[in-house]
């Protein structure tokens, strides 16, 4: 029986219409959905009756017509006009979600609030426009569903969804506080984190993560352990958390004694109070809606009604929401539940030759849902997973226990913390359980492979995705050619595979690609070599000194204690020799210091500061710490950058120097104590940050650059100002957040080139990715 695919239908043409509303011109969208119009009716086929064309086209023109509505909305308001201006306001809003902790030199918080009134140049206007406010520390206490009064300066928006971004000056001042219901829905938040207070700090975080969406205790390596091994969705709120959630009410309803629409009833409520809980933003209600359609793909004819429900509820999202068709959240939820619907039945019943049927539905399902993501994933992160299915059925049996027991011992925990915390103790013990999946497959020799986030690969990798998805229902059915897969799988991810040409002959210098931040390789010789700085992430750091071969380390230098430079030590001492680590004389921040002697202290690795001007020889390296000059900077933006070790190597007649974290008070100290600074290649402080000290740069005479920087972050690094310094001082530049690895060599004739390794990460659009180039 042929499958109608009517409904998914409808969903997709709600899709293309939002997108064609949201990306091109308006009137250009007026005229195309015209041409559409003409062609329906023109065109009419006896195997698809008109009504259904027509029923196309109309749920068509109703979301473009509500896209046109929301672009309308908060593009013709006054609070753009004043935005471009910068113009000081005054206002009232209503917060709509959780402040965050925001990520750069001073500590802030953002979170998104709708603007409900506005006084700007003696006038006052009545409106609701959304808006992004940046704040002060002091905010980061408010509720969802607070009104304030606030004062500040207007920016541009980040997006076109919002009409501006409000800078907030001086405290919250409180109107009005949330009403009852969010009051209660925050008690049972608070009471999800104080039953697992007493768990370790992994579980302590995971558990709120996996109920309710609250990830901010995460880690960040362990999030990037969560990504590489495929289980992301358990840290966001997805449709997996309500049906788990709602599926346990049902049960409980069904035991005692619920039946027929009292079990509906209790569904409804269910997902009402998971959209309360997990907070009443768009994500939540696209996990809400997904989740319900997952729920309806469980029952009794599920294929069938749940690809219906599922065309119906991405019509009725974008109805509501037009913004999520641009969004990778909605795509991977809908993409994600349509392969569980359409492709994990036939595959269940095929493994359901040779397996028994909850085995079979267990490989079935994440699968399913892997492979329809499969393309996706590829363009937002630039790599495929190749244990993502394994580890979610390691941790399938875990997901449930954390969830619920975590829900109820925090309702519990409302009342009485002590017992809130024995019934949550199990979802701790399952958190860690899923904590030790993602750290073990994150660390496979080759978890992912990277993949190249160009249109054309990427239709490649759909192709590809497609053709197995067309052939899997028979090899699955077959005991001998899926055990023979697993076999190649298994090697393939526990054996490294070979990087041809990698590392280059002669290389002296390797900035490896370990995201925002630094991680520096100087090459002694025989496996051996020294580390200057170690990056944000243990694991980035320990593959890339796997792939330039690093079995010994006799060097750690720590330019100075900020995470993008120190977070990596454990990678550089995970399977190897480390003699020794060097750092700033000045242990600030605190915690980073405290850091770097708790993980050498336990690797038995003495550390020592250096001294300004001291110089070493070890093997072919000879190098001269130019820096800091003072203990000191008062005049600093950042005190911790200014005291970061300078390191003037000298290696094979090349003269590199190795900037760390400088900004304009140290580099102009740096400048003026060392005369005649000469240098053929410079590692460009701060990741390429706009804080230069141009005269220093130019006077160098350095023939490359090197910025480690990572990609799309959050400092909009490397400044386009520097990167202009750097071409009017005549240097090559390279990039990690373009090239990957960049290695800096020097051949067997003494000359000077710099080669790179295809990247990790997704690329800027029209960046390089690899390549070797000969230094002028």
């Amino acid at each position: 029986m042929r499958a109608d695919l009517r409904t998914p239908a409808l969903g997709l043409v709600a899709w293309a219409a939002a997108l064609l509303v949201l990306g091109l011109p308006h009137w250009l969208c007026g005229g195309l959905l015209g041409l559409g119009l003409l062609a329906v009716l023109a065109r009419r086929q006896r195997r698809l009756p008109v009504r259904t064309q027509v029923g196309w086209l109309v749920a068509g023109a109703a979301v473009a017509a509500s896209a046109l509505l929301h672009v309308e909305s908060v593009g013709v308001t006054p609070v753009r006009d004043l935005a471009a201006d910068r113009a000081a306001v005054q206002g009232t809003l209503v917060v709509r979600s959780d402040p965050v902790l925001g990520r750069g030199r001073t500590r802030f918080v953002h979170f998104r609030a709708v603007l409900e009134d506005l006084t700007a140049r003696g006038r006052r206007v009545r409106l609701r426009t959304p808006v992004v406010v940046i704040a002060d520390p002091r905010w980061a206490d408010l509720r969802l569903g607070t009104r304030l009064r606030v004062s500040g300066r207007l920016d541009r928006s980040t997006g076109p969804e919002l009409a501006a971004v409000l800078i907030a000056r001086g405290p919250p001042t409180v109107v009005a506080s949330p009403g009852p219901l969010l009051a209660a829905v925050d008690h049972v938040r608070a009471g999800i984190r104080r039953a697992v207070a007493p768990q370790p700090p992994g579980p302590r975080a995971l558990v709120p993560a996996l109920v309710d969406g609250d990830d901010g205790g995460l880690a960040d390596d362990l999030a990037a352990d969560f990504r590489t091994a495929g289980l992301t969705h358990l840290l966001a709120v997805s449709g997996t958390n309500l049906t788990l959630i709602v599926g346990f009410l049902l049960v409980m309803a069904r035991w005692c004694g619920v039946r027929a629409y009292g079990l509906v009833a209790v569904g409804v409520i269910g997902v009402v109070g998971f959209v309360l809980l997990a907070r009443t933003e768009p994500s939540v209600l696209r996990a809400a809606v997904m989740g319900s359609v997952a729920l309806l793909g469980l029952g009794p004819r599920g294929r069938e009604r749940g690809a219906r429900a599922l065309g119906v509820a991405v019509l009725v999202l974008l109805l509501v929401d037009p913004w999520l068709a641009r969004s990778a959240g909605f795509a991977l939820s809908v993409c994600a539940t349509a392969g569980i619907l359409v492709l994990a039945p036939p595959w269940r019943d095929a493994l359901g030759h040779w397996l028994p049927r909850w085995a079979a539905e267990a490989v079935a399902v994440p699968l399913a849902a892997q492979l329809a993501c499969t393309p996706l994933v590829a363009a937002i992160s630039g790599q495929v997973s190749l244990v993502a299915v394994g580890a979610n059925l390691a941790v399938a049996w875990a997901v449930g226990p954390a969830t619920v027991l975590g829900l109820v011992g925090g309702v519990l925990a409302v009342a009485w913390a002590p017992l809130g915390q024995v019934v949550a103790a199990p979802a701790g013990w399952s958190a860690a359980w899923i904590i030790a999946v993602a750290r073990t497959s994150a660390a496979l020799p080759v978890a992912a492979i990277g993949w190249t986030a160009d249109w054309a690969s990427v239709a490649l990798l759909t192709l590809l995705c497609g053709a197995a998805a067309l052939v899997l229902a028979d090899v699955l059915a077959r005991r001998g050619l899926v055990v023979g897969f697993c076999g190649v799988l298994v090697v393939a991810t526990l054996v490294p595979l070979p990087t041809p040409g990698w590392p280059p002959r002669g290389w002296v210098l390797v900035a490896c690609d370990i995201g925002q931040g630094d991680g520096l390789v100087l090459n002694l010789g025989g496996h051996s070599a020294v580390v200057v700085d170690t990056g944000p992430d243990p694991h980035l750091m320990d593959l890339c000194l796997d792939r330039l071969g690093v079995r010994v380390v006799p060097i750690v230098v720590i330019t100075h204690f900020h995470a993008d430079h120190v977070d990596g030590l454990a990678g550089v001492l995970s399977g190897r020799r480390v003699g020794q680590i060097e750092t700033s004389p000045v242990a600030d921040p605190a915690g980073g210091s405290r850091l770097v002697e708790s993980i050498a202290r336990r690797a038995g690795v003495p550390v020592r500061a250096v001294t300004y001007g001291e110089t070493t020889t070890i093997g072919p390296l000879r190098w001269q710490v130019l820096g800091p000059v003072r203990t000191e900077y008062p005049d600093s933006d950042s005190p911790p950058n200014d005291a970061s070790v300078v390191m003037l190597v000298d290696v094979r007649g090349v003269r590199l120097l190795l900037m760390g974290d400088e900004e304009r008070p140290s580099q102009a100290d740096l400048r003026r104590t060392t005369t005649g600074l000469r240098a053929d290649v410079l590692k460009v402080a701060h990741h390429g940050s706009s804080k230069q000290d141009a005269d220093l740069v130019e006077g160098l005479g350095a023939r490359l650059a090197v910025i480690s920087v990572g990609v799309d972050n959050d400092y909009g690094h490397p400044a386009p100002s520097t990167l202009q310094l750097l071409r009017d001082a005549r240097m090559q530049v390279r990039r990690t957040d373009l090239d990957g690895d960049v290695a800096v060599v020097v051949d067997e004739e003494g000359r000077l080139r710099s080669a790179s390794r295809m990247p990790r990460v997704r690329p800027v659009p029209g960046g390089r990715t690899s390549g070797t180039g000969h230094v002028p």
